[in-house]
């Protein structure tokens, strides 16, 4: 009996196989007979879009020499601008076609569109969208096929997304490429795009991304959660994280698109006080000279509470409501101030803002500093400190515009960057000092002229921390460092120095640090963060330990060594993690945020622009060799400055490119030393650059 029981229910269980498996056959074939069924509904409108002329280069990252090869880009190679093919899609039965404007960054002096059923025609660019990465082209045509836009109302995460291209298709008879996914997350690159999980190719930018019924739900670009532009993004490519802007929003602004030639993002001209996105209160720190917020009457200080009637809790809120908005929009802010509501009404928001230009004293406080105000350590020859004839030992205990008559007392560094960072060069600063004479200690005002930041680097410097002077020999020379052979038994509760390597033990990933051997909790500690060049794949810990070792001791730094993940080498995908790693060692250490470097060659350079500008709330400098920028640099910010040190070869391949680097940089007011060095192609530094290099890094606060 119990032999005939388990014949039965094996029996059973072999037909609930048999029919799962048939159920299972079923699906998948619905599956497919629907994805072909969408494709072939989007094939008559997905066009095919071929280029001629340009032939920039986008992430080389200094790895190849030369002339960039024909063909589909290779790993490292980097992605060429201007050539095609790349796909569309038909917009208007008149003949305008929207792509992506990665496509076209390059102005490509002809451009052919390929229609099924229609004659191979000419293209013209009739407007670029540049903080959606769109490009709407016009072709003579009429009574084209135009696409169904799925509402925005109904796209939901999960719904099945297919990204089509024509790119590659020897036929434009044939069906379109396909590359299936779901819809991941919404209102994203701050509240402007889609995010799906298929496979998007910068040969797929500008093809649509269709619903399983054959509706377009968008149109794919490269893009980005830290950045913008019309390269943003592009080496996220293939990924499995793909953006694309709503068609609805595309059909929304089309009119505009007609008549503009660029659309542009809407600016308002504030700044925060912090850009922590998700844990801050908005609170304006600066206002741009001339800006819409300036001419409005928003003032450092407001606490924008709303936008539109949509409540504003922290900054990323602020993103998602001011980012899909064009020059031109209107906008109504809602504001706190001194307790009482302020309402900003019908604000039409401006497509650029003065560049912010840093104003400089010329002066390097004392670090670890507990007293009141700032004592001063290093004065830059020719400066305006020096015209106000300020000397090391002096203490500045107030300050504040010469014009408002109001001095501010402050406690250490970052209070007296925050009262210059609402001034500009030309303006004057008042002071109130104390200085030592035979007498003993005295108060005098002093005025100083600001001027804009200079590439002057200090020669030799004090030293830097209040704690090592207490109890050392007085003098403008600091007492020698001991080796680090001589070093002398650390106290238990000091954490680990020296050469670490370490794991990620969430994300598994490699990094390596290395902490002086004279470390003390009580002293600061600077950041430098290398990015490895390609190929390099973080083995080169020795090798930077060796070469950086006494800088960090004498002059006390942490050296960080991320990891890529890939032989490609670093991709903007990694931010977070190499942040994460970042973050850990910072919080581990003593460390100063005023002085953390990103540091890189090549594509390592390339990364380190990256982190620069979209992780501003860590690094405060950028240093680079053989490196160029990937996307445009964005704006200057007072609360969040940046400086750069770049170095180029004359023998380098992208020697262009990296000149042209700096002359962007200039453009926004950003400090940058440049150093061009002769007879030098990918080589790192000579040995008075890599001098040069520890003096700016060691100087990085300066005020």
């Amino acid at each position: 009996m119990n032999l005939w029981i388990r014949a039965w229910a094996v029996a059973v269980v072999g037909v609930a196989a048999a029919l799962s498996a048939s159920a299972q056959e079923d699906v998948n074939e619905a599956n497919e007979k629907a994805m072909k069924a969408a494709a072939l509904k989007a094939a008559p409108w997905t066009v095919k879009i071929e280029t001629a002329g340009g032939q920039d280069v986008i992430g080389t990252g200094g790895a190849t020499k030369g002339p960039v090869p024909k063909g589909p880009p290779q790993p490292g190679q980097g992605v060429r601008k201007g050539t095609g093919p790349t796909t569309g899609v038909i917009v208007d039965k008149d003949g305008y076609i929207i792509s992506s404007a990665f496509n076209f960054a390059n102005n490509p002096s002809d451009i052919f569109v390929s229609i099924p059923g229609k004659p191979r025609a000419v293209a013209k660019v009739v407007c670029t969208d540049t903080t959606r990465m769109l490009t709407l082209l016009k072709i003579d045509a009429k009574d084209l096929p135009v696409p169904t836009a799925v509402p925005k109302k109904d796209i939901a995460v999960g719904q099945w997304s297919l990204a089509l291209g024509r790119a590659l298709d020897p036929d434009i008879a044939d069906l379109p490429s396909v590359s299936a996914g779901i819809i991941s997350a919404l209102g994203r690159i701050h509240g402007k795009a889609i995010q799906c999980d298929a496979k998007v190719s910068p040969v797929n930018y500008g093809g649509p991304l269709v619903a399983i019924d054959g509706r377009v739900q968008g149109i794919l670009v490269p893009a980005a959660p830290r950045g913008e532009g019309e390269t943003a993004g592009v080496e996220w490519y293939d990924s499995g994280i793909g953006f694309a802007i709503p068609l609805e929003d595309i059909f929304a602004v089309l009119p505009r698109m007609k008549t503009q030639k660029e659309l542009r993002r809407g600016r308002i001209g504030i700044t925060p006080q912090s850009q922590e996105e998700y844990s801050t209160e908005v609170v304006v720190g600066t206002v741009a000279p001339a800006s819409v917020a300036e001419q409005a009457g928003i003032k450092p200080g407001d606490k924008i509470v709303a936008v539109d009637g949509k409540k504003v809790r922290h900054f990323s809120d602020l993103q998602h409501l001011l980012g899909p908005k064009y020059e031109g929009d209107a906008v109504s802010i809602t504001a706190v101030r001194d307790g009482k509501e302020q309402q900003f009404a019908n604000l039409t928001l401006a497509g650029e803002v003065v560049a912010f230009a840093q104003p400089f004293l010329g002066i390097l406080g004392m670090r670890d500093d507990d007293q009141l105000g700032l004592e001063i350590r290093y004065v830059y020859p020719d400066s305006p400190a020096a015209a106000a004839k300020l000397q090391p030992g002096d203490r500045i205990l107030k300050a504040g515009p010469a014009a408002g008559r109001i001095m501010t007392p402050f406690t250490g560094r970052a209070q007296l960057a925050q009262i210059l960072s609402r001034m500009s060069p030309g303006q004057e600063l008042k002071m109130e000092v104390k200085r030592k004479d035979e007498k003993g200690d005295k108060l005098e005002t002093v005025t100083a002229k600001l001027v804009a930041p200079t590439e002057a680097i200090p020669d030799k410097l004090p030293l830097p921390s209040s704690k090592e002077k207490a109890g050392m020999a007085k003098g403008p020379n600091p007492m020698p460092q001991p080796k680090e052979k001589d070093e002398p038994k650390k106290d238990e509760d000091e954490p680990e120095t020296g050469l670490q390597k370490r794991t990620n033990e969430v994300l598994g990933r490699e990094y390596w640090v290395y902490v002086p051997k004279n470390y003390k909790k009580t002293i600061s500690h600077g950041v430098i963060v290398w990015f490895h060049a390609l190929g390099k794949g973080g083995k080169d810990a020795d090798d930077m330990v060796d070469l950086w070792e006494d800088f960090c001791r004498d002059n006390h730094f942490i050296l960080i060594g991320p990891k890529s993940k890939g032989k490609e080498g670093w991709v903007a995908s990694e931010t977070e993690e190499v942040l994460q790693d970042v973050k850990k060692v910072m919080d581990e250490y003593t460390t100063d945020k005023n002085r953390v470097i990103a540091h890189g060659m090549g594509n390592g350079g390339q990364m380190a622009f990256y982190l620069g500008f979209n992780a501003r709330e860590t690094f405060r400098g950028v240093a680079v060799t053989g490196a160029v920028m990937g996307a445009p640099p964005k704006d200057n910010v007072p609360n969040q400055p940046l400086q750069f040190f770049i170095v180029g070869g004359d023998k380098d391949p992208l020697i262009k490119e990296i000149v042209d680097t700096k002359a962007k940089l200039l453009d926004k007011k950003f400090p940058v030393v440049y150093r061009q060095l002769a007879d030098f192609g990918k080589e790192y530094l000579d040995k008075k650059t890599f001098a040069e290099l520890w003096a700016w890094m060691d100087s990085l606060d300066r005020i």
